[in-house]
């Protein structure tokens, strides 16, 4: 049976055109519903895929993770979100074949948003993986300059503070330190936030930094134990031990302090006590001081000469040891002890102290490193024009 106009439609070519028009209209519409449900559904079962590889990486399984939000990309082809969230599990995965992958990824974001910050850290990031340290450089500072979505300041100084902790792994000193350097002229009243900067001097071994971001940090946080630690390290690092006895002392006190502390306030006091050249004790006490030294001087060299099977007495043995050179300079100076006293004899302290510190210094290399009485020595000896404040 054919289908037929109702006798009441008129038949003319207009009416017809616009009844099909009607139909089409109405088709595409139907067409475009269904589109957009389709869509609709696949977006959100994007991002069901895109949480569910959040939870995944979070929890260290990355290869769930890249299938999650390889998954999510299939569903939102477009979406930068899912691209670079698995750029970053493809590179933290810590697969190198991946990071070719991870980085073809974070470049096309860039190229279509080179201000982006949060773009440039991972590639910062990728570049650290791959060891490149000029790259990461590169893009750290392009993302402490670039656009972040939030919290801009915070983001910039833990975007530094990472990129100086890589330069330190990689003993790139001199770029770690000019880092510090901005990162210090940037940093707010936090303590907390200038006490990670005075910990990253020290590692650096920058220590009048280190020594000026701790005291900073005691100014604003007088009862800081781990600032008066850190300070007491940073002086005594510096050879400045008579400040370095002040923090530490106050870290120690407060019963907070760490065994590392502990054992650097002993040498601290061994020093200050043992030092010859401090110049705030009398005649009689330097003598004293010197005159035990130079007896330690000798203990030490016959415990590493015993430690390394030598005879200090053997001069004119085949084996030569400047282990036994040290003993007959030893030997030749003893005599001098009896004219400590003598005004005539002005130099005669220096003298006899510099035997003591070349035992030490030798026996260090030979023996390793001394403890007690022989490490306050050989620290005095190493930092000898601060040690006479």
């Amino acid at each position: 049976m054919s289908w037929k106009l109702p006798k009441l439609v008129p038949r003319t070519g207009p009416v017809i055109l616009l009844i099909l028009s009607l139909g089409a209209v109405t088709g595409f519409a139907a067409v475009g519903h269904l589109v957009s449900r389709y869509n609709a559904n696949q977006q959100a079962r994007g991002r069901k895929l895109y949480a569910q590889g959040v939870r995944t990486a979070a929890a260290g399984d990355y290869n769930r993770a890249i299938e999650a939000f390889r998954a999510a990309l299939t569903c939102d082809p477009a979406n930068s979100q899912y691209q670079l969230s698995l750029a970053r599990a493809l590179r933290d995965s810590n697969d190198p074949r991946r990071l070719d992958e991870a980085e073809s990824y974070l470049i096309a974001l860039w190229q279509r948003s080179p201000q982006d910050a949060a773009v440039n850290l991972a590639l910062a990031r990728v570049a650290a993986h791959r060891g490149s340290i000029d790259d990461a450089i590169r893009y750290y500072h392009n993302a402490m300059y670039g656009v972040w979505n939030s919290d801009a300041d915070a983001n910039r100084n833990r975007a530094r503070i990472e990129l100086i902790e890589y330069l330190l792994k990689k003993n790139a000193r001199a770029q770690a330190d000019s880092e510090l350097i901005a990162l210090s002229a940037s940093l707010p009243p936090d303590p907390s936030e200038r006490l990670q900067a005075a910990q990253l001097f020290l590692q650096a071994q920058d220590y009048d930094g280190a020594l000026k971001q701790f005291e900073d940090v005691l100014r604003l946080e007088p009862n800081d134990a781990e600032a008066s630690a850190g300070a007491g390290e940073a002086a005594y690092r510096s050879g400045n031990y008579l400040l370095a006895q002040h923090f530490l002392r106050s870290a120690v006190s407060a019963d907070r302090a760490g065994p590392d502390a502990r054992d650097l306030l002993a040498t601290t006091d061994l020093v200050l006590r043992s030092n010859p050249f401090h110049s705030h004790i009398s005649d009689a006490e330097r003598n004293r001081r010197i005159t035990s030294a130079f007896a330690q001087a000798q203990q030490r060299l016959a415990q590493c000469a015993q430690q390394v099977g030598v005879n200090l007495n053997a001069a004119n043995s085949s084996v030569h040891s400047p282990l036994v050179d040290l003993q007959s300079r030893w030997n030749d100076v003893k005599p001098d002890l009896a004219h400590l006293q003598s005004q005539a004899e002005a130099d005669l302290p220096d003298a006899i102290m510099d035997v003591v510190f070349q035992i030490e210094q030798q026996t260090a290399a030979t023996c390793g490193q001394p403890q007690g009485l022989d490490l306050a020595f050989l620290l005095i000896s190493e930092k000898r024009e601060a040690a006479t404040q």
